[in-house]
């Protein structure tokens, strides 16, 4: 079973990418900006994808609400 994506794992995400963007802005050598580029690139795809699961879960909730379904 797949683990379902929170916000609050959203919100890991989110902070994951902020550090590693923070560590490549410190870095006075290109490589080690480079090498953190990639986990931001990472964490930041990862944020997007949480952010859509939780928008189409919410949206699906609604739509369910409104036909008077149970969840």
């Amino acid at each position: 079973m797949a683990e379902v994506i929170r916000p609050s794992n959203l919100q890991f995400f989110l902070a994951r990418a902020d550090q590693a963007r923070a560590e490549g802005d410190q870095a006075t050598l290109d490589n080690v900006r480079e090498r953190s580029r990639r986990p931001e690139a990472a964490w930041t795809a990862l944020a997007e994808k949480a952010e859509r699961s939780e928008r189409l879960r919410h949206e699906e909730a609604l739509r369910k609400a409104e036909a008077g379904l149970a969840s």
